[in-house]
């Protein structure tokens, strides 16, 4: 079997396991919701107080075990109510008013009950067509005989070898339309979960508000530092040997009639003073948006890094056209921390880096085959690109495993902004 038909038998099979596992988590969540009723009519005698945190407890985790499959199997992202009351010293009066006050907690029950009838029903659907298709194929042409003229396989009556054989294809059928519709039922199984399973709009846009406020304020202080940062490299660099080029003039102006030769020297010097004024200010400009960057656009920016790179860097730009300035520099300077960590940190020798634009989502990978075990908190710069990203709503996804090797992940939210005026 060539690779690719192979490749896609193997992903309907996983399907339908997973439509199995789905169908028993079905099943699971259905019992613990039970619980809950239980615990509530339980209340007026005192039990159900203490029974109602913990049978809160297990439903959410079930719910959250829900919405990770949904992320894992089929890329349905479903963000998470906010955390259950977690004060297990409290009084079991107040936990359970807690509980009972939280709008999660109620649409995880909500899905608890209808999931069984909903998704349990859906997912069951692919299941049943494999099942049922594999007894027409191969359990029919052994056992017909011995079920006599009564035997029926769906529409087919089982009574002759020919009718053996159409019971046999129809069994293939019905098993390879199962498998056929395994991944999109999984996808609409996580779909109609998220109805239930995602916040309330007011949570999500509480939520919203809260990060725009945190995220402006992040902003504002990495502003604010950037420009103590670019004062100080100012003052320090260029301002100083600007000053000291001033000097030198003076100095060499004074000596021009009485030391020729003196005054000569001084102006040589002020030559190389200013070369060197000058190569501070364009460093200084390199470091705020480098000129490549806003001529060529991200995609050669980014091939000059890998240019002046000692890795083995791969680039595979396709952008068709240019970004907002914005995006382009926030997703050049990420580049540029992310070769920085596989040179200093990794150990890398080569660095494959993709750039991407579809959907309205810039997705840029950097993969080095370094030594792994990166960690953002550990002062990689990482934490930094995050919060960067976090002004365009951007996010950072890092794998690095012990051993390696380490993938950045970064995806912003953007459209494309003009042509294309770059080579990528």
């Amino acid at each position: 079997m060539p690779d690719e038909p192979r490749a896609a038998l193997s992903r309907a099979c996983v399907a339908v396991g997973r439509c199995q596992l789905a169908s028993l988590h079905a099943l699971a969540a259905s019992a613990v919701g039970a619980l809950v009723p239980l615990a509530l009519l339980l209340v007026p005698v005192g039990i159900g107080l203490r029974l109602l945190p913990p049978a809160a407890r297990a439903l959410r985790a079930l719910s959250d075990r829900s919405r990770a499959r949904a992320a894992r199997w089929t890329g349905v992202r479903i963000d998470p109510p906010a955390p259950l009351p977690a004060d297990r010293t409290a009084p079991a009066r107040r936990q359970a008013g807690a509980i009972l006050a939280d709008d999660g907690f109620w649409r995880d029950l909500a899905w608890a009950w209808l999931e069984p009838v909903t998704g349990g029903l859906l997912v069951a659907v692919p299941l049943a067509l494999v099942e049922y298709g594999a007894f027409g194929a191969l359990v029919q042409p052994f056992v017909w005989r011995a079920l006599g003229d009564g035997n029926w396989y769906a529409f087919v009556p089982v009574r002759s070898t020919a009718t053996v054989l159409a019971a046999l294809l129809l069994g293939l059928a019905l098993a390879a339309a199962g498998l056929l519709v395994a991944p999109a039922v999984l996808r609409l199984h996580a779909r109609t979960g998220r109805v239930l399973l995602a916040p309330a709009r007011s949570t999500r846009l509480n939520r919203r508000i809260e990060h725009l406020t945190d995220t402006r304020g992040r902003a504002h202080d990495t502003l604010a530092a950037e420009l103590r940062r670019l004062e100080r490299d100012l003052h320090d660099g260029a301002q100083a040997r600007l000053v000291a080029l001033g000097m030198t003039l003076d100095r060499a102006t004074r000596a021009l009639e009485t030391d020729p030769e003196a005054a000569r020297e001084l102006l040589q010097d002020v030559r190389r003073t200013s070369e060197r004024a000058l190569q501070d200010l364009r460093d200084l400009v390199h470091g705020i948006h480098p000129p490549v960057l806003a001529d060529r656009g991200l995609g050669d920016a980014v091939r000059s890094l890998a240019f002046d790179s000692f890795l083995d860097v791969h680039v595979d730009a396709r952008l068709p056209a240019r970004l907002p300035a914005p995006v382009e520099s926030a997703a050049y300077f990420a580049v540029a921390e992310a070769m920085t960590n596989a040179a200093k940190h990794s150990g890398a020798r080569e660095v494959r880096i993709a750039l991407t634009h579809g959907d309205g989502l810039l997705r840029v990978v950097v993969a080095d085959d370094g030594r792994g075990g990166a960690d953002p908190a550990g002062g990689t710069g990482l934490a930094g690109v995050r919060q960067r990203l976090d002004t365009f709503d951007g996010t950072l996804a890092l794998h690095s495993p012990p051993g390696g090797p380490t993938t950045v992940t970064l995806e912003i939210p953007c459209a494309l902004s003009s042509p294309k005026t770059s080579s990528c």
